[in-house]
């Protein structure tokens, strides 16, 4: 459970829209290629209504700043049959990486999923403590160029480790102001600050996570309650 769980979901019944071509998404979506279970219709590439408004608004101030910039969408909703489907592709890999057998309990797998989890939200079928994605109000997110490539911002999305940490590279850039890991460090810092200007919140602990209206957003700001719940 995380501590934004304990926020209550007051569902304002906003329905899940499909993104609109001004949003670059980042095809072949990684998840649906791994077999994940989306089922049919548009699968990752919907939120609820007012995200994809603010998303909008997001890539509208980016492009005041950068106009060769666009926002690239990673990933967005996300049902819980997914959640759990890559909770087990994520530990999985991370045994495989550390030659690990995940079928064999012990410190060690325990290790493992504690990585995993500081990640990956619980798929919970419970209400109550809906995983961010499977809301609607969630979206995995970096920055591209005017042609529609992904840039580099020090760190892939999903990596499990300190890399994801929003400042990894604040201190690296404070040394060398002129160096890759600043680039990296101030492009994962415009993201957030025109994300945040279009009234996102951001992961703690992943640099390419924001959300609006979910739990996570507002426990981050302090609201009484959630906006929207789990779809699905």
């Amino acid at each position: 459970m995380r501590p934004w769980n304990a926020v209550p979901i007051e569902e304002i019944g906003e329905r899940l829209e499909p993104l609109p071509p001004q949003l670059l998404r980042l095809d072949p979506h990684p998840y649906a290629s791994l077999g994940a279970p989306y089922g049919a219709g548009e699968g990752p590439w919907q939120l609820r209504a007012g995200v994809i408004e603010r998303l909008l608004q997001a890539q509208q101030l980016l492009q005041e700043q950068q106009e060769q910039l666009r926002l690239a969408i990673f990933d967005a909703w996300r049902p819980v049959p997914v959640q759990r489907f890559m909770v087990q592709h994520a530990i999985a890999e991370e045994c495989a990486r550390r030659g690990l057998d995940p079928a064999v309990a012990g410190p060690d797998l325990d290790a493992v999923e504690a990585l995993v989890g500081r990640f990956w939200a619980s798929p919970s079928e419970d209400p109550a403590l809906a995983p961010p994605h499977s809301t609607g109000a969630a979206v995995d997110l970096t920055l591209a160029d005017g042609q529609g490539r992904a840039l580099e911002l020090g760190g892939a999305i999903d990596t499990l480790g300190p890399v994801s940490e929003p400042d990894h590279h604040a201190e690296a850039a404070r040394r060398d102001p002129q160096g890759e890991a600043a680039l990296w460090q101030r492009r994962r810092d415009l993201l957030a600050e025109v994300m945040g200007a279009a009234g996102f919140v951001r992961h703690p602990h992943e640099w390419w996570h924001f959300s609006h209206g979910d739990q996570l957003w507002a426990w981050s700001l302090g609201r009484p309650a959630a906006l929207y719940g789990r779809v699905a």
